[in-house]
């Protein structure tokens, strides 16, 4: 048996390496042990890591940040498990991508509560401001988290707390920020904190927008856990407020209207519905999920996820790169200048847009704020492939006979190519399910050409889409003969 001592920290890194020069060996997950700091040694001893063999590894960017989140669960197996995925995909390449596979199932509910458990991070970490002389203020905090989630949680820190040096303090170890790259620590008793005087005003403040009315206490434990409460300067108000809330109730109802308005039953009815979050078998629980994803941080400055429409039986699906202002506004795909510049050239082209299926390669709106604007902007290479899931969801459940692709970002999205889009407009490329994709221009680049330009970038959309609307027909004729 093969043991495999993990640290402590950096232990995806650790296990990544470790997998790959196994899995190039042949060594079967059966034969290999994964240890944690704590674990006690092997009484019979164990082999060596055995030297790389000369077996090729190969693993997807989708696995990989699968792994990444998989491996700050506190499941002891999720080492093992991961391996055996991986050993799985060097032979059936296309299990990865079954959300109905028993192992992928499970895989993907731990990383779903580890993404749960880094957003609790996130809303319930508490700061004490601490003494100190220097020019940046310092802060502590004490966090149990229910996963060892302390590197995977605080870059969020990092980031909104630039300016200023704070420790966050866990069972698992101790992150330490001063500005330069987090450093982490075992772990060490729980820091004697002190009081922290913002605390009684975040106190104030969180009374204050309580409602009586809307308690759901089964909801508030899940969003706001009991085990946290005691790290919570605000939850020692809860008790009292909870009691009173009756009576407040009360006094709100005989201050009130006393009929109710008309719109109140849809609203009630959709507040007590009950989220399905099983693998989607229709549209309808597909997009229901995606307004509740956050698979990226693109979701907590977005107004909605905005998921694709248009005729489910449509054979055509136009892919775009992400929703801008007015589709985040309203939550329909392309009803902004660049989605009305699409509807007339496929109306030039003799594409009929209710017949067709609109959507975007990332479902939440980027942007940069100025002043009272919101700016767009192009997703990551990592957005893209958290995002990937829903539209491959999408193509799954849908079965286009043909695609186009809008712009680099929907062209890479789909093939998986990033090469310059220049050269591959007006091609059908093969995309990654092996279905046909045309890369044409995305709308909004002819928006912000002048003169000639944008005329000749206009005109070679219609011949693009026009193109599509040919391809379409051969389509539905072979697709008609092979039904008969």
């Amino acid at each position: 048996m093969i043991r495999i001592d993990l640290p402590r920290f950096q232990r995806f890194q650790a296990w990544r390496d470790a997998a790959r020069q196994l899995a190039s060996a042949g060594i079967r997950p059966e034969d290999v042990t994964w240890a944690q700091p704590g674990d006690a040694p092997d009484l019979f001893g164990a082999d060596p890591l055995p030297p790389a063999g000369d077996r090729p590894v190969r693993a997807t960017r989708e696995f990989l940040d699968l792994a990444r989140q998989v491996v700050s669960h506190s499941d002891p197996e999720r080492f093992a498990l991961l391996y055996a995925a991986l050993i799985r995909a060097q032979i059936e390449r296309g299990f990865l991508d079954n959300p109905a596979d028993a192992m992928i199932d499970r895989l993907s509910r731990m990383a779903k509560s580890v993404r749960r458990d880094i957003h609790k991070m996130h809303a319930f970490v508490r700061f004490h401001e601490l003494p100190g002389g220097g020019a940046r203020r310092s802060f502590g905090a004490w966090f149990e988290p229910e996963h060892p989630i302390l590197e995977a949680g605080t870059p969020f820190f990092a980031k909104r707390f630039a300016d200023m040096n704070w420790l966050i303090a866990t069972p698992e170890g101790i992150a330490r920020f001063d500005g330069g790259p987090i450093a982490y620590d075992p772990p060490a008793p729980r820091p004697d904190l002190p009081q922290d005087a913002s605390h009684d005003l975040w106190a104030t403040y969180f009374a204050n927008i309580f409602n009586p009315a809307r308690i759901k206490i089964g909801a508030m434990r899940s969003e706001m856990p009991v085990k946290y409460w005691k790290n919570l300067p605000e939850t020692r108000l809860i008790p009292d407020m909870l009691a009173d809330a009756p009576r407040r109730v009360q006094a709100m109802a005989q201050a009130g209207a006393s009929t109710a308005p008309s719109r109140a039953a849809r609203v009630t009815a959709r507040l007590r519905q009950v989220p399905d979050d099983g693998p989607p078998v229709t549209l309808h629980q597909a997009r229901d999920q995606a307004a509740r994803c956050t698979r990226c941080d693109l979701c907590h400055a977005a107004t909605q996820t905005v998921f694709g429409r248009g005729d489910p039986a449509a054979g055509l699906m136009i892919v775009g790169e992400a929703p801008g202002d007015h589709e985040d506004l309203q939550g329909r795909p392309f009803v902004g200048p660049a989605g009305q510049l699409l509807h007339r050239a496929m109306a030039e082209a003799g594409i009929d847009a209710d017949r067709s299926w609109l959507t975007n390669a990332v479902k939440h709106f980027k942007f940069t704020p100025r002043g009272k604007r919101r700016l767009h902007q192009t997703p990551t290479a990592g957005e893209v492939r958290h995002c990937r899931w829903w539209l491959d969801l999408e193509r799954q459940m849908l079965r286009p006979g043909l695609t186009v692709a809008l712009g680099a970002t929907a062209a890479h999205a789909l093939t998986g190519n990033r090469d310059p889009l220049t050269p591959r407009r007006g091609r059908v490329e093969t995309a990654l399910d092996g279905g046909p994709v045309l890369i044409t221009w995305h709308p909004s680049l002819i928006l912000r050409q002048d003169g000639p330009t944008a005329e000749t970038a206009r005109a070679q959309l219609v011949a693009d889409l026009s193109q599509a609307a040919q391809l379409l027909g051969q389509w539905s004729q072979n697709h008609c003969t092979s039904d008969t």
